[in-house]
């Protein structure tokens, strides 16, 4: 995981959380560091992580030139969330951290476990769509 001293440089940094960490939060990490490029951080994190990454996930991913296989599903800290600017909540409901002062998006995505590569591709395309439209709101210039 990165350093959370990556607040202090300037860099916005975001937190994208759901349940197993394993497809949609992976999916928006991806795109976001491929994205933000050295403009911004970001940071991945699950309740209830699971054991690995969603192949379809990693593959719809590949299919747009992004590599996820090398992340892991893991789970967030406390530490984690206090230092992130934006937390994007993705389906976790009440598991997801909540903390007074911090800006909380929740991106409403149907869950990709389980689901052929096919299936996953709308999902994928409107986690990009989203993380792009939240570069924008950031002042992130996108690649």
């Amino acid at each position: 995981m990165a350093r959370v001293e990556g607040k202090h440089d300037g860099r916005p940094i975001v937190l994208f959380l759901c349940v197993h960490n394993a497809g949609r939060s992976q999916m928006a990490l991806g795109f976001f560091q491929e994205l933000a490029g050295e403009h911004a951080v970001a940071w991945s994190g699950g309740s209830e992580f699971a054991a690995e990454i969603n192949p379809a996930a990693v593959a719809s991913m590949a299919e747009r030139g992004i590599d996820i296989s090398r992340e892991f599903p893991k789970p967030w800290t406390e530490e984690i969330v206090r230092a992130a600017d934006v937390v994007v909540t993705m389906g976790c409901g009440d598991a997801c951290p909540v903390y007074p002062g911090k800006r909380y998006l929740d991106w409403e995505l149907d869950d990709p476990a389980g689901l052929p590569v096919e299936d996953v591709r709308p999902i994928r395309d409107e986690i990009e769509r989203r993380v792009r439209a939240l570069l924008t709101d950031l002042g992130v210039p996108a690649a």
